[in-house]
């Protein structure tokens, strides 16, 4: 009999896992608070009788089940029910414990607390070991196409969506062109905001415009992010004004909001430093006669003529730009491997406390991330984990998982030394 791998515990019960496939490291995962509650009041033997369970058990936990739970989890354990999961294959203590969580109304599902409410511990262990008895779901087909069309990583994205605007801004968003902006060193909220208004015509700039009609907002925010995550350069243009006499004036008028040098620290405030030193004159200009239509500025702006103007843009333009703080995003693949650590390889938990994510419905893994993020569901681990994510990561991770082949874990007690 090939044994896969084995989890043993001197002196204590002990449960060895025969895998029908390889078997993943476990760590640093700890059941959710609900969980936690009924594991306190069960104790860890009572929560490995659904492992151990008898097939005449097995048999009184498919007559249960086929009273309490058909309906939303369907035959055999596969759900065909929107934001209800798949049972089949599940691993049977974890089965055992959220069945206690919700009895103990920890969970906060009134459906589930009235299917269990009335079943006897010994009921719920049952049913936990029939589910877990059942051959698993298939892999979604529909979250395999999906993730045969997924999207580029943003970073990536972003760069493609980028493409046009290398000929004036420069490849890696670093101008070469006098009068046009260097696109590095800003904040994303920024950049983002900037090409929103151009695009709407709140700036007014008709090639912008052009430019950017065919782009959507996550095309806007993935090339804002690329930007973002360049490496800052100065200008690579002309700066022939008098940089230090340019100092005592930007001091004056403009390090409040833009910094010291030029780096400014409001994330809806962009920096200056190392900005092409023609393109901000005409800023500067554009908001003294309120082509940018921006009060603060304006008034700013105004008390600086001609010549004031060109040495604030010299001082600028000469100091050195700094990179905002930005994370570059977590490719799914990283997500994954951190996923993996706790619920096993593609999600194939070896655990019996550990919920298997392999071939899990879509929508209802969605679902879950979003209760952890939101701490409708208590878990210090997974409330951590699901903080980093965004919309887009907690969708490919949803359907990473439902296309992975899900695989039975047999657990079996080892002879008594």
């Amino acid at each position: 009999m090939p044994i896969g791998e084995m989890l043993m515990r001197k002196g204590a019960l002990t449960v060895s896992l025969i895998l029908l496939a390889a078997g993943a490291t476990i760590g640093g995962y700890a059941p959710g608070a609900a969980a936690q509650a009924a594991k306190g009041q069960a104790g860890k033997a009572d929560d490995l009788r659904a492992v151990q369970a008898t097939p005449q058990d097995i048999a009184e936990g498919k007559r249960l089940a086929d009273s309490s739970c058909v309906r939303c989890h369907g035959a055999n354990g596969i759900s065909t029910a929107k934001g209800v999961p798949h049972l089949a294959g599940q691993r049977p203590a974890y089965l055992y414990l959220e069945l206690r969580a919700y009895q103990s109304h920890d969970r906060g599902d009134k459906a589930m607390d009235g299917a269990v409410n009335f079943l006897s511990d010994d009921a719920l262990v049952k049913v936990a070991a029939y589910y877990a008895s059942l051959d698993p779901p298939p892999p979604d087909t529909a979250a395999a196409a999906k993730g045969s069309s997924a999207k580029l990583d943003p970073v990536q994205a972003g760069k493609a969506a980028a493409a046009g605007c290398a000929g004036c801004h420069g490849e890696t968003g670093v101008s070469k062109t006098p009068g046009t902006p260097s696109l590095i060193g800003l904040d994303p909220k920024f950049l983002m905001a900037s090409m929103k208004d151009y695009k709407s015509g709140k700036r007014k700039n008709e090639m912008m415009k052009t430019m950017l009609s065919a782009l959507t907002e996550a095309d806007l925010n993935n090339v804002a992010l690329y930007y973002a995550l360049q490496k800052p350069a100065r200008a690579q243009t002309p700066n022939p004004g008098d940089k230090a006499a340019g100092k005592a004036a930007a001091s004056a008028a403009c390090a409040g909001c833009h910094g010291d040098l030029g780096v400014s620290g409001n994330p809806a405030t962009p920096s200056l430093a190392g900005q092409d030193a023609q393109y901000l004159v005409a800023a500067m200009r554009a908001y003294r006669d309120s082509s940018r239509n921006d009060e603060t500025m304006k008034a700013l702006a105004a008390g600086l003529d001609d010549n004031g103007t060109k040495l604030v843009a010299a001082f600028y333009a000469a100091q050195e730009p700094r990179a905002p703080n930005v994370r570059k995003p977590i490719t799914l693949a990283e997500w994954a491997q951190r996923c993996d650590r706790c619920h096993g390889t593609n999600g194939n938990s070896t655990d019996a406390r550990l919920p298997a994510l392999a071939a899990q419905r879509v929508d209802y893994m969605e679902k879950v991330l979003h209760a952890y993020r939101m701490g409708e569901r208590r878990n210090t681990t997974m409330a951590a984990m699901a903080a980093g994510l965004t919309e887009a990561e907690v969708e490919n991770l949803a359907a990473h998982y439902a296309r992975q082949k899900a695989r039975a874990v047999v657990f079996v007690m080892p002879p008594a030394r």
